[in-house]
């Protein structure tokens, strides 16, 4: 069975009875298993799925389906499914079944998306090549010598592989676009607050948010149509009504577009990346729109900012997991001080650690001037600057990642190296814009190349749009 890229395909060949969908999901399982190597699942629901898409057949078949109906959908291991197990890939939640559904997942279901299994990430989503998972790190499918990237590594494999058709991930400063961008496929952060992150653990309260992994332009389209909106449970989401994204995605008009000219003048940034990104900055002039390069003066201080928030938010956010309601618990302490020391100690792997404490130090007495709220006004200044670029020009392009992907073990042991390659993602982050990064073919070892589109708040059309028409010309 050849590889399916979007669900407009699979509803026309399901309406045409050349494939039914429990044929369809028993080719994902058939691929999974063949590379199982590559340790993008943590978990198959083969029961559940199949009880899905049996269920779904019968509602196509009656001509009654929802939107979704043909889409199998991998979930990132933080996201809430009622009845099944979650552990943000981490020793501290193994065995932990959900009681709930996240929002997102209910709003999959509703729309007849069959969810086929619960994916590999970094642990807690804090990583940037999927390494730090307890269960392993997942693999690259154009060299399983290479990362996935991070933390949404699993969501991306399963894309690229072929093992789903598409997959949720979530975005705190990369997360979707980094490994989306190592493995030749379209991850969209929508603006925070556009989809709900209810019933997804949180890493960083003020960043996380829940994107998309696929093939095609219109399957992230028509999913964000699905999976954004107002909701009852989530007091930060946008009550803002949720446009027509698939049928405006073929209406594009002339774009004013910038490029962050220290994004491309850095001399950590591939050279195999930079020229691919040149050779697009022609094609979207030949396409009519109108490209000016531009200064960008606050990138030294964007990961910076970045970590000390997010990592401030983190100390507060996984203080939850003490080993007395849920999760990991030793049991040979001896006192309530040494339950807390030994099951944090034994559930939480070394880089949740590493931010745990450097998020509680930025936020202790006599350092919460000096670094959290220093960040704060950085955070500010950083948003203003955004806010007035993006009132001149509509677009706004960068590189996704400084390297393609890179060897595993080859920068793990080195926080700082990590870190740093996050430099261009976490502006989305800082400023809760929506960002897209899409492929731009592989360089001569086979590994792809990407780019990134970022937008004003709300600007999703825009970036859906333009992106479907660059890629049509390539």
């Amino acid at each position: 069975m050849k590889k399916y890229t979007s669900l407009q395909e699979i509803q026309t060949l399901i309406g045409q009875k050349k494939l039914s969908l429990p044929e369809l999901l028993d080719h994902y399982f058939k691929q999974i298993e063949k590379h199982k190597h590559l340790n993008a699942f943590n978990e198959v629901f083969f029961y559940s799925a199949d009880l899905q898409a049996k269920r779904v057949q019968e509602k196509i078949e009656a001509g009654n389906a929802g939107r979704l109906a043909g889409m199998v959908i991998g979930i990132k291991d933080n996201i809430c499914y009622r009845d099944h197990q979650v552990t943000a890939s981490s020793k501290m939640l193994e065995g932990f079944v959900s009681p709930y559904s996240a929002t997102v997942i209910e709003r999959l279901i509703s729309e007849d998306a069959v969810i086929i299994g619960r994916l590999n990430c970094d642990e807690f989503a804090m990583g940037g090549s999927n390494e730090t998972s307890y269960y392993g790190p997942v693999k690259n499918a154009a060299d399983s010598d290479k990362v996935a990237g991070g933390s949404s590594g699993g969501s991306a494999v399963a894309v690229q592989a072929d093992l789903c058709l598409s997959a949720l991930g979530t975005d705190t400063g990369g997360s979707v676009r980094q490994p989306a961008a190592f493995c030749g496929c379209i991850g969209l952060k929508p603006t925070y607050g556009r989809i709900s992150r209810y019933g997804v653990i949180a890493y960083a309260s003020s960043f996380d948010q829940v994107g998309t992994i696929t093939s095609s332009v219109t399957d992230a389209a028509i999913l964000l149509e699905v999976l954004a909106g107002a909701d009852e449970h989530d007091s930060t989401v946008s009550k803002r009504s949720v446009p027509d994204y698939l049928s405006k995605l073929n209406e594009v008009t002339p774009k004013k577009i910038a490029v962050l000219k220290e994004t491309l003048e850095s001399d950590a940034l591939d050279a195999d990346i930079k020229k691919a990104i040149l050779t697009s900055i022609e094609a979207f002039k030949a396409q009519g729109h109108t490209v000016t390069y531009v200064s960008f003066d606050m990138l030294d201080y964007l990961v910076p900012a970045y970590y000390v928030l997010t990592t401030a938010e983190a100390s507060s956010n996984l203080s939850r997991y003490d080993g007395v309601h849920y999760g990991h618990r030793n049991l040979e302490a001896t006192s309530l001080n040494e339950l807390y020391k030994q099951s944090r100690a034994e559930g939480f792997g070394e880089e949740v650690k590493r931010r745990i404490l450097l998020g509680t130090f930025v936020l202790s007495a006599g350092y919460y001037d000096a670094y959290y709220q220093k960040a704060q006004q950085v955070r500010r200044l950083i948003r203003e600057k955004m806010e007035e670029l993006l009132g001149d020009f509509d677009i706004i392009i960068s590189p996704v990642t400084p390297t393609p992907a890179f060897n595993i073990g080859e920068n793990i042991e080195d926080p700082l190296v990590m870190y740093l390659a996050d430099i261009y993602t976490v502006l989305a982050s800082l400023t809760g814009i929506p960002a897209i990064a899409i492929p731009l073919g592989n360089n001569p070892k086979g590994l792809p190349l990407s780019i990134q589109l970022m937008a004003r708040h709300f600007g999703e059309q825009e970036l859906l749009s333009l992106s479907q028409a660059f890629l049509r010309t390539k």
